[in-house]
């Protein structure tokens, strides 16, 4: 049923609740700084608050990983990971979670054993899915980034991509979108390589698989902040965070909406959202076309 286009839809994106990082930002010490995240459970009941409140609903609210800030191994990591459970299951019922695996969450140089403890918790770490003729795609960046120790999955997870774009052409969905957590660039696809993108080799050949494939869109979290550019039509969507803000923008979410033509979004605080929902310029997208 889903493989079928029905008519303009949208989806919430929020990234990097990242329980524990505004203590350690805060104490200068990111890496046993994370003994409390009272102030990243409080931003997540509001952003799941302001989402419940949403009408019509989103299809689904996708969270662009860092979930928590404990890293693999780390003292606090499974009580951060109870406390976000906590929050996430007030998410009304009829709004399906979707999960992407950060860099926090599996770990900066992912192991077998650290992916595998990420799924038992959250689910897949790549996976597909279909909404009303969309097809979207949750890849594992970890593995673009850093997958010396486990270069095996990253392998698997090529051939899969290059499987589910095949699909994707037989079956002549309407968009292709795709969600990761590292951007392939914050600004410009030829910028240098630091933390918070790809390197430029890895970075060129999946925004050249991209492009050949059709897909409009990539969304991601990881910079704390708003980002964003193009590549031969593809578009790079970076956005701040719940949790901590590394930058001046407010701790908020992502209203996507897609049509046939297009995908348009805009980023909200939650205070905004919480107040006054999605603006009327794209509630009458979502009902000119149905």
């Amino acid at each position: 049923d889903e493989y079928q286009w029905k008519g303009p839809f949208y989806f919430i994106q929020g990234a990097d609740p990242q329980f524990g990082l505004m203590k350690a930002w805060a104490v200068g010490d990111t890496n046993n700084g994370d003994d409390e995240w009272g102030e990243e459970i409080k931003l997540t009941e509001q952003a799941v608050q302001a989402i419940n409140k949403l009408n019509p609903k989103p299809k689904f609210f996708v969270l662009c990983g860092d979930l928590i800030h404990g890293m693999p191994g780390t003292q606090w990591r499974k009580d951060q990971e109870q406390d976000l459970k906590s929050v996430l299951k007030n998410t009304d019922q009829d709004i399906p979670l979707v999960f992407v695996s950060g860099n926090h969450d599996i770990g900066n140089t992912p192991t077998r054993e650290t992916i595998d403890n990420y799924c038992k918790n959250w689910g897949d770490d790549y996976f597909s899915y279909w909404v009303g003729g969309v097809f979207f795609l949750v890849l594992n960046s970890q593995l673009y980034f850093d997958s010396s120790k486990c270069s095996e999955l990253k392998q698997a997870q090529d051939v899969w991509l290059s499987e589910q774009l095949a699909v994707a052409e037989k079956r002549k969905c309407k968009h292709i979108i795709v969600f990761q957590h590292i951007p392939l660039f914050l600004r410009k696809p030829d910028e240098d390589h630091d933390y918070f993108n790809l390197e430029k080799s890895v970075r060129q050949e999946l925004m050249e698989k991209f492009h050949k494939a059709g897909i409009k869109a990539v969304f991601s979290g990881h910079y704390h902040r708003n980002a964003g550019g193009s590549y031969r039509g593809l578009e790079m969507v970076v956005s701040s965070a719940i949790g901590c803000q590394l930058g001046e923008d407010p701790h908020g979410l992502r209203a996507v909406v897609v049509t046939e033509e297009k995908i348009v979004h805009r980023y909200y605080s939650l205070n905004e959202l919480s107040s006054q929902g999605i603006e009327k310029e794209l509630l009458d997208m979502l009902a000119t076309q149905n």
